[in-house]
């Protein structure tokens, strides 16, 4: 999620994609939200028309000031209505009671700032008076279809509103009064004033936890107010691209058994991983990332080289030595492109899912479509569905992700990437199939 602002009293989020099934939120917060919303509409008929808008990607960029959220929602025959939700603002007094809840626990400003809504912030703000969250009748509606009640539009604000609040909860403090700028502008003004507070007096047991004014904080503390220091020196720039690969000639003879082009083949390969290994520990926005590489079989590291498009003859030989035909290798091959190793295990593998796995995946499943728009699926298998009457295939893997397979001369063939949710994996399958 990316949104622009225009100072730091409005954020403007660009039009989210279609949500091909599943629940609109996967947070807490997220929940609380579409509950006001839920417990304000008078109709249900209104609020599952506004959920199939959002679904479809109906609704455009949305604004977030405070007080207000707008964005322009379209019908399906391509109407357009500006729709508008209003939500109190706190007043100055309020702000100010919500601060000190907020500095009197580091852990309220690590979770905040780690794009957490921190439970304990929410009951402390409860019983200081204050709903940091709204409830029923806070979702005040405003549409031009001019209905007086939550319409689809203003329904379908709200939906997609709910998928910006779980990436950034800052979003639901700039409805209430206060951009994130300002903010932490504010709670580091305020955590400075503690810190240069006179020390306790000898004998006393100060707010940190130590006895006799010794200095310190504790690590959560630390933690909390990292944002308070000098950012770090910059790391290191990846190069643009790999290195050269050596040249394996020779005026003298190789070792029998040694091949020189195979070696500078497998020389290029080393440089190349070793490039993209730096790229991706150093993250593509020239921060530091955890990475550990994937430890591959001999098969697994024969399919990965080959879906280089090696020289024929090479392929040839990472074939043969693999124990696989040319049209195993080719699939496999096509399958790694995908996904990798965990591509490759979907194809020529197939897990025994327990009883909680396989409830979970008809859970999923059952989730992932509108009731009129749920295919006949048959499970083939014990993590294989086909869907009745077409040649697409869903294929479950271990960690949970759907894989599309599209039958091509007899055998399943991979179609496409992985996916979290098993309608968008289905539509690919259906894509592929069409193509």
């Amino acid at each position: 999620m990316s949104g622009h602002g225009h100072g730091d009293g409005e954020r403007t989020f660009a039009a989210l994609p279609p949500a091909r099934g599943g629940a609109f939120t996967r947070t807490w917060w997220g929940q609380v939200w579409l509950k006001a919303l839920e417990d304000t509409a008078l109709d249900g008929q209104q609020l599952k028309a506004g959920r199939r808008h959002a679904r479809a990607g109906a609704v455009g960029a949305v604004s977030v000031r405070p007080g207000r959220i707008t964005a322009v929602v379209k019908d399906r025959d391509g109407t357009a209505h500006r729709s508008d939700v209003l939500v109190r603002e706190f007043s100055e007094e309020e702000w100010e009671r919500l601060l000190d809840l907020a500095v009197d626990s580091a852990g309220h400003i690590a979770a905040l700032l780690d794009r957490e809504m921190p439970p304990h912030l929410v009951e402390d703000a409860a019983a200081a008076g204050l709903d940091l969250l709204p409830g029923i009748g806070d979702l005040d509606p405003e549409c031009g279809c001019e209905a007086w009640d939550h319409c689809p539009h203003t329904a379908a604000l709200c939906y997609q509103v709910a998928r910006l609040l779980d990436e950034d909860p800052f979003v639901l403090l700039l409805m209430r009064g206060r951009g994130e700028r300002v903010l932490l502008d504010q709670l580091q003004e305020r955590s400075a004033s503690r810190a240069a507070a006179p020390p306790a007096r000898d004998g006393d047991e100060d707010s940190s936890g130590d006895v006799g004014g010794m200095p310190g904080v504790s690590a959560e503390e630390a933690y909390a107010s990292a944002f308070l220091l000098p950012p770090l020196p910059g790391p290191p720039v990846a190069p643009a691209a790999p290195g050269r690969v050596p040249s394996l000639d020779a005026d003298t003879e190789p070792e029998p058994g040694v091949d020189p082009a195979a070696l500078e083949f497998l020389a290029a390969d080393a440089v190349g991983r070793a490039h993209r290994l730096l790229v991706e520990a150093l993250g593509s926005d020239g921060e530091a990332q955890g990475f550990a590489e994937e430890v591959l079989t001999e098969a697994q590291d024969a399919v990965r080289l080959a879906a280089g498009s090696p020289a024929p003859w090479i392929a040839a030989r990472l074939t043969a030595g693999s124990g696989r035909s040319r049209a195993e290798m080719d699939l496999a091959t096509r399958a790694w492109r995908f996904g990798g190793a965990a591509a490759l295990t979907v194809l020529e593998e197939e897990w025994a899912p327990d009883a909680e796995a396989l409830a979970r995946a008809g859970a999923r499943l059952a989730e992932a479509w509108e009731d009129d728009e749920r295919p006949v699926l048959r499970r083939a298998g014990g993590t294989r569905w086909t869907a009745v009457g077409t040649e697409a295939q869903l294929r479950l893997g271990e960690d949970g992700r759907w894989w599309p397979y599209l039958k091509s001369g007899g055998r399943w063939v991979p179609a496409g990437p992985p996916d979290r949710d098993p309608a968008a994996a289905l539509a690919t399958a259906s894509t592929a199939g069409a193509v």
